[in-house]
């Protein structure tokens, strides 16, 4: 049984996408579990960038089979545009498997995303507006469509106009704002509905009989564990579970068929959005970092708050998620500063904390507690091994391991595949 699942390990935006597409080269199966089209991740390949945001990294392999598990919320519009792209890059989507169990996003829950988030003002969360959240509030209020619905034509026009005759009365009566038509809705949803259709299958049982027959079978989370709903910044957080355990709910495989978790952290951190950051760096070196990494959201095109390593974060993150091994990326990034940092704990009413709080009041009131390192100047991008970096690059991995309680597994130096270099077995 070779199974692994990769986790961000910060506020998501590390580099998951570049490393599952690198760990399926390797694996029979890649699957999604939980977020919808509010992911981004880029993967480049033959100096060509690759954009995507539900279809799993596996599906530019033509022999892996690809999974949106049941833990997705599924937009069928910008799903059938995923496709449609894919197609059109010249690559095949036989393989692609949906989960009929998944939950549908429907446009009143982009509408009522945009109108919750104009009301808060200046107390917004900072979603990407693409209905995630609704969905799910909707799928845990027990009232949601699923693909299962949206495959039975008569019973899915039964629910859409119940439930759109709540959600129209609480867009004009809360929100004093026209609400929508249920026709068209149903016409152009009825015609998704085809086009999905060859795709639709109950994923647990695509998974676990795979997993059963001793396939590679790889788990690709999404957003990290900083944004999960339970372990994150709540309430800046996305709303599913990207940690680890979100597998056994999201993809409907159990506990005991995981066994290798791989944590995702870049060399230093970013973050999109509002809520806590200790180690932002809002002064010339984070913008240094911002412009150096290229660092603008893949979905939003927003600019990443950046800031130093945070070991409290990571530290955090493989306790929640158990994570076996660390994959380290944008090490090239960071080749030019003469100094860099690394956060090992949190100062907080004169004494130091080695943990992430969950009080948003005591984490304003956190002053990060810094270990300063040499920076090097060399070029790292040609770099195939752990002994091949320059000193000072190979002290800073080995401390943020060491503070991180994780042992390297993987480390990048570059966007390209070939850029990215394994240290130790990943498939056990």
């Amino acid at each position: 049984m070779s199974t692994v699942v990769v986790v961000g390990t910060q506020w998501g935006d590390e580099g998951k996408g570049k490393i599952t597409d690198f760990l399926a080269e390797s694996a029979e199966v890649v699957a999604r579990y939980q977020g919808g089209n509010n992911a981004g991740h880029t993967i480049m390949i033959d100096e060509k960038k690759y954009k995507l945001h539900m279809i799993p990294s596996g599906i530019f392999y033509d022999n892996k089979i690809c999974v949106i598990g049941n833990g997705m919320v599924i937009n069928p519009a910008a799903l059938i545009e995923e496709i449609n792209y894919i197609h059109d890059n010249g690559f095949k989507t036989d393989n692609l498997r949906i989960s009929d169990r998944a939950h549908v996003i429907m446009p009143y829950h982009m509408v009522l995303d945009g109108l919750e988030e104009d009301r808060k003002g200046a107390n917004k969360i900072g979603t990407t507006r693409k209905g995630i959240g609704p969905a799910y509030m909707d799928k845990a209020a027990r009232n949601g469509i699923r693909i299962a619905d949206l495959m039975d034509a008569a019973e899915f026009e039964m629910k859409l106009r119940r439930i759109m005759e709540e959600k129209n009365q609480l867009i004009e009566s809360v929100y004093g704002t026209r609400g929508l038509e249920v026709d068209p809705i149903l016409e152009e949803y009825l015609a998704f509905a085809e086009i999905l259709r060859p795709y639709v299958t109950d994923t647990s049982v695509v998974l676990n009989d795979n997993i059963d027959a001793g396939k590679r079978v790889l788990f690709e989370g999404a957003q990290g564990v900083m944004l999960d709903i339970d372990q994150g910044t709540y309430p800046y957080v996305t709303s599913s579970n990207p940690t680890a355990g979100g597998v056994c709910i999201g993809a409907g495989v159990g506990p005991t068929k995981i066994r290798q978790v791989i944590g995702v952290a870049k060399a230093y951190t970013t973050r999109v959005g509002d809520g806590p950051f200790p180690t932002e760096q809002t002064n010339e070196t984070g913008d240094w970092i911002r412009e150096k990494g290229h660092e603008y959201g893949t979905t939003t095109g927003r600019p990443r708050r950046v800031g130093w390593f945070d070991s409290v974060v990571v530290r955090h993150a493989r306790r929640v998620s158990g994570i076996t091994g660390l994959s380290l990326n944008s090490i090239d990034v960071m080749t030019g500063l003469e100094t860099v940092k690394i956060c090992t704990g949190y100062k907080y009413k004169g004494e130091v904390i080695d943990y992430y709080p969950a009080s948003l009041n005591m984490l304003a009131e956190c002053e990060a507690v810094y270990e300063e390192l040499p920076g090097w100047t060399e070029d790292v991008t040609g770099v195939r091994s752990l002994d091949e970096l320059p000193a000072n690059a190979r002290h800073y991995l080995e401390r943020v391991s060491q503070l991180s309680g994780i042992p390297i597994a993987i480390f990048s130096v570059g966007r390209n595949r070939e850029q990215t270099n394994q240290v130790r077995p990943i498939y056990v």
